[in-house]
C-alpha cells in the first residue's frame, strides 16, 4: 500500500512540476483581451497590465511605450503570440497584439466570429484596415498587429 501511495505521489509531483512552466490560457482571454482589441470595451492599462502579469508572467520586455507579454494564444481562431499594453509614458492608452496571420485572413476571422468588419482605408497593397468602432489592423512583415488605442480620460476636474 505504501509503495503505491508512493508511486501516485511522485506521478502527482512530476505532473505539477511539468505543468508549472506552462501558464494556462484563463478562460476569459478572448472576450477580454480580444474585446479590447476591438474597441468594445474600456481601456485601462494597468487592469490590462495586471490581468496578463496574473495570466502569464511578468512582461518580457518594456520599450516604445509599452510592456510585452509573450504568450501561446489564439483570437478569432488566429494564432497569437504577443500583446501590447501601454504604459504611462504616452497620451494615449492601448492594447495591441501579433497574429501569425495576414491581415486579410485575420479580418475575415474577425468578421465571421465576432461579426466586426475591418475596410481597407485605401487601395495601396500594405493597407490599415479599420472597423467602425475604432480597432486598426495593420501590417507587421508576414503577420498583423491589431490594436485598439484611446486618447487617456482627462483627470477630474478640481
Amino acid at each position: 500500500m505504501r509503495i503505491a501511495a508512493a508511486a501516485v505521489h511522485g506521478l502527482a509531483l512530476a505532473c505539477a512540476c511539468s505543468w508549472a512552466g506552462a501558464a494556462a490560457l484563463p478562460s476569459t482571454f478572448e472576450p477580454t483581451v480580444g474585446g479590447a482589441l476591438l474597441c468594445r470595451s474600456q481601456l485601462d492599462n494597468a487592469y490590462f497590465h495586471a490581468y496578463l502579469s496574473t495570466a502569464f508572467g511578468p512582461p518580457y520586455k518594456h520599450e516604445g511605450g509599452a510592456y510585452w507579454f509573450k504568450l501561446d494564444a489564439t483570437l478569432w481562431g488566429k494564432p497569437v503570440k504577443e500583446v501590447m499594453v501601454s504604459d504611462d509614458t504616452s497620451e494615449l492608452v492601448f492594447v495591441a497584439a501579433v497574429a501569425d496571420s495576414k491581415p486579410d485572413e485575420l479580418a475575415e476571422a474577425i468578421r465571421s466570429s465576432a461579426g466586426i468588419r475591418h475596410r481597407a482605408v485605401d487601395a495601396s497593397p500594405y493597407s490599415l484596415r479599420v472597423s467602425n468602432p475604432g480597432s486598426v489592423i495593420a501590417y507587421q512583415n508576414n503577420k498583423s498587429k491589431i490594436y485598439c488605442a484611446r486618447y487617456k480620460p482627462l483627470p477630474p476636474a478640481p
